[in-house]
């Protein structure tokens, strides 16, 4: 992966600590805005089936892939908010999941 993603992950959770400390409750939070970005994904994707009547299709595939990435990154950023190493946990769970494909 290109390195200004990792910059931008260790950016990002400096940026957050500054204006938010880097207590329990924070990290609470950091790691809740993972389900809420989880949930704008599945907001998306319902909108771009048009599963709600009452509103029809009102995403598309662009808005979900967007929507996805949000949420990667905020897990990124919640990994190295926890002291994790964001770049080898990543690393450590494609692993993983390559091993069970052998």
């Amino acid at each position: 992966m290109d390195e200004s993603i990792w910059d931008a992950v260790r950016a990002a959770r400096g940026w957050l600590d500054a204006a938010n400390g880097a207590g329990d409750a924070e990290l609470t939070c950091r790691i809740l805005k993972l389900t809420e970005e989880a949930g704008e994904a599945a907001g998306a994707w319902i909108g771009v089936l048009g599963q709600n009547p009452r509103k029809g299709v009102t995403h598309t595939r662009d808005d979900v892939t967007a929507e996805l990435a949000d949420a990667a990154f905020t897990a990124l950023v919640a990994i190295e908010s926890l002291g994790g190493d964001a770049r080898a946990a990543l690393l450590a769970c494609a692993e993983k999941v390559r091993s069970r494909q052998r």
